[in-house]
């Protein structure tokens, strides 16, 4: 499947198995970015229905619609509409369940695409990650293959909290194996992509093809890079980290995003308080410059994460020399 198809796909299996799961969004009948195509050709525009693009009053009806005991999944499109909507998504959403001792749970997927989807301007290349993490009260998901897209999706939707979902734009015509029986992918589970003895690197969304294919070209000098997928931000396996840090002792990490007070900043700070003895050097931070990214062509690609980004981040990790034989 395509990771857009992968996406509708999970959404598709929650619908089948609860009548309370119900899709709202931006064109969602017409799915721009494809992540709920043809899904109200089977359920209808009862379940399946477009909404205004007021995106502060949606998410409010949306946690009301929860609150009751229905199951929102609220398609945004873009990454920077949330943030019109962050006083009910950190005010409410992300609080009520805390505020009311947990009588009252908010099982709301916000959907979002995010990073640059080729020339569509700074309002529509954001990736909001970072501040939902900070919202204290939502989980976020971003992954990073067809087969997470579907199992995370049918994980976030059966989850009694708020969980926002965030898809990489530059990764929905992505292609892969995706899993028939419908399981879902446990939320705050990372997952090992390629074993490595001299650095490790952690990346999200589009940044872990990149660091695949940078680690497919270290090799050939002799340099093995382990790749773990973060893909559940909120809650974050450090554990997964961690452990392979004490094997490779150097840590690189990769976000599609700002640097400034970002995911990197937050994975680099919590890993000197687990594994500080065992690093060699530094962790370094691969990520988007701290500008609006652009509209040019030229421009937006300086900003996104690319593979030679990711080598060169390794190279620096090692301090420039090539690593003696594990």
């Amino acid at each position: 499947m395509f990771l857009s198809e992968a996406v509708a796909a999970g959404i598709a299996t929650a619908m089948r198995e609860d009548g309370t799961v119900f899709l709202f969004g931006e064109d969602v009948d017409r799915s721009v970015l494809g992540p709920t195509k043809g899904l109200v050709e089977e359920f209808g525009q009862e379940r399946v229905r477009n909404t205004p693009i007021s995106e502060q009053a949606v998410v409010g009806a949306m946690i009301g619609a929860a609150a009751t005991g229905l199951r929102p999944v609220l398609d945004l499109m873009f990454g920077g509409f949330l943030y019109v909507a962050m006083d009910q998504v950190v005010n409410q959403l992300a609080h009520i369940g805390y505020m009311s001792g947990g009588r009252v749970r908010l099982p709301v997927v916000l959907m979002a695409g995010i990073g640059p989807s080729g020339q569509a301007g700074a309002q529509h290349s954001e990736s909001p990650h970072a501040a939902l993490m900070q919202a204290a009260g939502v989980k976020v998901v971003v992954p990073s293959t067809p087969a997470d897209a579907k199992g995370l999706m049918i994980a976030a939707i059966r989850d009694p909290d708020p969980v926002a979902y965030l898809m990489d734009v530059s990764l929905a015509g992505s292609r892969g194996p995706v899993d028939l029986a419908d399981a879902a992918v446990p939320l705050g589970r990372a997952a090992v992509r390629r074993e490595g003895v001299h650095v490790t690197v952690a990346a999200m969304a589009s940044a872990v093809p990149a660091s695949l294919m940078a680690a497919e070209g270290l090799s050939a000098s002799g340099i093995e890079v382990e790749v773990i997928d973060l893909r559940s931000l909120v809650p974050l396996d450090l554990d997964t980290v961690c452990n392979s840090i004490r094997k490779t002792r150097h840590l690189v990490i990769a976000e599609t995003g700002r640097r400034t007070c970002g995911l990197g900043a937050e994975v680099a700070a919590r890993v000197l308080e687990c594994a500080w003895e065992t690093l060699e050097a530094p962790p370094v931070r691969v990520a988007w410059p701290d500008v609006p990214v652009p509209f040019s062509p030229s421009l937006e690609f300086a900003c996104i994460v690319t593979e030679g980004d990711v080598a060169e981040a390794v190279t620096r990790a090692l301090g420039g020399r090539k690593p003696s034989a594990a």
